[in-house]
């Protein structure tokens, strides 16, 4: 599991008071108004910010933290991670996840045959798909519906898959 979990970007900045705009990686974006503690991730350092205001504009976050109050100050964090903690991580729903957990996972059938390893997860409109590696080295997509996806134990690493008609071909 990993101990930081990304909730932005910083695409740019905002005005002249230090302010960036943040492009959410959150599913729940109202999150930030919560947030009081950020990791920046910048090539040289992780900075520890707090965050003093939050304010949106369309799918965009604006945020300016306490530790800086000038465009010059916040100018070369274009494009750097904002984190959080797991401690500072909303809460999971009962039966949830995050993404990040499941990369790595061992996929099994119902019967408890291997299918294979999730190498990656794609994010679309209507519900995730796991993309699982199968041992043969070939790359299949499985959809995160309750269909297919039957259980997901991120402390186990397992994910136990009913392979529906066609996801193997």
């Amino acid at each position: 599991m990993e101990d930081m979990l990304r909730i932005g970007v910083i695409t740019t900045t905002h005005g002249i008071r230090g302010e960036v705009k943040v492009f959410p990686t959150t599913d729940d974006v109202q999150r930030f108004k919560k947030c009081d503690e950020v990791i920046l991730v910048t090539k040289k350092e992780n900075l520890t910010l707090h965050v003093e205001g939050v304010k949106f504009f369309k799918n965009i976050v604006i945020l300016k933290f306490k530790e800086f109050n000038n465009i010059n100050e916040v100018e070369g964090f274009r494009q750097c991670d904002l984190m959080v903690t797991r401690e500072n991580a909303l809460p999971l729903p009962e039966g949830g996840y995050y993404l990040c957990d499941v990369i790595g996972a061992k996929v099994v059938e119902e019967d408890g045959t291997s299918v294979g390893e999730i190498t990656d997860v794609i994010e679309t409109g209507a519900n995730n798909v796991f993309v699982i590696e199968t041992e043969s080295g070939k790359e299949v997509l499985f959809p995160v519906i309750p269909e297919c996806i039957k259980k997901v134990d991120t402390e186990e690493k397992l994910v136990t898959a009913h392979v529906m008609k066609g996801l193997m071909e």
